[in-house]
């Protein structure tokens, strides 16, 4: 139950950052308009995480324990970067849209495929029933004992409020700068690859769970319509209900992100008068 609570507090800290930026710009119009810009990114991440646990429950082999303490890492990918299909590596996209007045807030669904690979060659502690007899010992993590990864992605989803902080642009608007800020909550859609003390699952896709993360960006745009940024993210990722061989496993863990994205954004429609920002 611990894990809901953290993820509940996580939920909340997203949102009460966007309504303090909120709170503290009094000036701003909220006005919902229908000429605001839209915007939309792609681009690649590199993770590191948290230790976890993972829990497994497969009554039909009176098995219900816990690898507890286990390492993980991502698998960048990038190394053949032009020789393989774009979505191969650890991608990201996001498409927003600024939606009041003066251009500065917005809302966003994002998306991260980053790739959770359990390390082999560590030291864990299975405690629980095994056999329906009582365990607590470590076992080295290998093939045999734990193939863990969600190789084609931890996946996860999120629809996030957004909030711009302009920084500097030229006289001309052709060079704008400016910070961003997120916070949101979403589902996991991962793909679920493991081995358990010998016993393989079918790797899949499933709606496994909800995350919720912060992100704070620079980006830079150009002659108003492309853009670079460079991000940093934290996320917490809760999953449960995953199908294993023979009954189903649970894991929570986080998650600190780099990210760098190219992107575009353009109005919907011009309009005489109407504030451009960027």
């Amino acid at each position: 139950m611990r894990r809901k609570y953290v993820l509940g507090l996580l939920a909340i800290l997203a949102f009460t950052i966007t309504g303090i930026a909120q709170k503290s710009d009094s000036s701003t119009h909220h006005k919902f308009v229908h000429n605001g810009r839209f915007y939309g990114s792609w681009g690649y991440n590199s993770e590191w995480y948290t230790h976890s646990n993972i829990s497994v429950n497969q009554p039909g082999m009176q098995n219900n324990y816990t690898f507890e303490n286990l390492r993980a890492h991502d698998r960048v990918g990038w190394n053949n970067l032009f020789h393989v299909q774009p979505t191969i590596p650890q991608y990201n996209y996001r498409i927003g849209y600024f939606f009041d007045e003066k251009q500065l807030w917005g809302i966003e669904i994002n998306f991260d495929h980053t790739k959770y690979v359990v390390t082999q060659g560590s030291l864990a502690i299975v405690d629980g029933t095994y056999k329906g007899h009582k365990v607590d010992t470590a076992v080295q993590i290998n093939s045999n004992t734990l193939f863990w990864q969600l190789n084609n992605g931890a996946n996860w989803f999120l629809v996030n409020i957004v909030r711009k902080f302009p920084i500097i642009k030229t006289s001309d608007n052709k060079v704008v700068i400016y910070a961003l800020l997120k916070g949101g909550f979403g589902p996991n859609v991962p793909h679920v690859d493991d081995v358990i003390f010998g016993d393989q699952n079918h790797p899949h896709f499933q709606v496994g769970g909800v995350n919720t993360g912060i992100e704070a960006l620079v980006r830079i745009t150009f002659f108003q319509y492309a853009f670079i940024e460079y991000c940093n993210k934290v996320d917490y990722a809760d999953y449960w209900g995953l199908r294993v061989y023979g009954g189903t496993a649970s894991q929570s863990f986080g998650a600190y992100e780099m990210i760098a994205n190219i992107g575009f954004t353009f109005h919907t429609k011009k309009t005489e008068g109407t504030y451009t920002a960027r």
